[in-house]
């Protein structure tokens, strides 16, 4: 996919997103969150901020920055944020390329990508900007779809694969060739939502 289709196929879902997906990827959205814990004043960044569900899950203090390519997604985040009153905690909400993104280096004390890196169109460059504007020694968490270790599951989503700029996203991203080819180490992998078809990872950005 290029950064067109995924823009594409996100201005289709922005007005219908919350309904069809809001409910299902909800409890990977809240564990994360949970999991992060984040204190207030420090600065969270979530790359592929879409309409902006997670936002008020965060505890109130916590610094919030959003970017997404989407600009029909962040007008409903917009909206999100005067709507739920977490304007106080919210620095910004920015349309922005996740693979080049114009923050300074080791500007966030934490990184979060929801449902994100297998919509992109080079994770590597998007997970390199991620460790770059996080703090050493901060932490990385990911929610994705990766594709089943089930022969027959992981067939089917193989062949999904072609119509990847329709939907959004490659059906067949695997985890394992994931974690290798960008140099994460997931100290903690578990599964969420529809009995665990999603993963979240826990990825420790190093020290040095």
């Amino acid at each position: 996919m290029n950064i067109e289709s995924v823009k594409a196929a996100y201005r289709r879902w922005a007005r219908i997103y919350d309904v069809v997906f809001g409910p299902i990827f909800h409890p990977g959205r809240r564990h994360v969150v949970e999991a992060l814990g984040a204190q207030p004043g420090e600065r969270v960044l979530e790359v592929g901020v879409g309409t902006g569900l997670s936002l008020p899950l965060y505890p109130r203090g916590v610094k919030l920055t959003g970017i997404d390519i989407s600009r029909e997604m962040l007008d409903v985040a917009e909206r999100r944020v005067e709507r739920d009153g977490i304007r106080e905690d919210v620095e910004a909400i920015r349309e922005m390329d996740a693979e080049a993104m114009d923050f300074p280096d080791d500007a966030f004390d934490r990184v979060v990508a929801m449902y994100v890196v297998s919509t992109v169109p080079d994770y590597h460059r998007l997970v390199r900007e991620m460790r770059r504007v996080c703090k050493p020694g901060g932490d990385l968490y990911i929610v994705n779809h990766f594709q089943s270790e089930n022969a027959i599951v992981g067939g089917i989503e193989g062949a999904l694969a072609p119509i990847a700029k329709y939907v959004g996203f490659h059906p067949d991203f695997r985890m394992d060739t994931f974690l290798a080819e960008t140099g994460l180490e997931a100290t903690e992998v578990r599964p969420v939502n529809l009995g665990g078809y999603w993963k979240v990872l826990h990825c420790p950005n190093p020290a040095d």
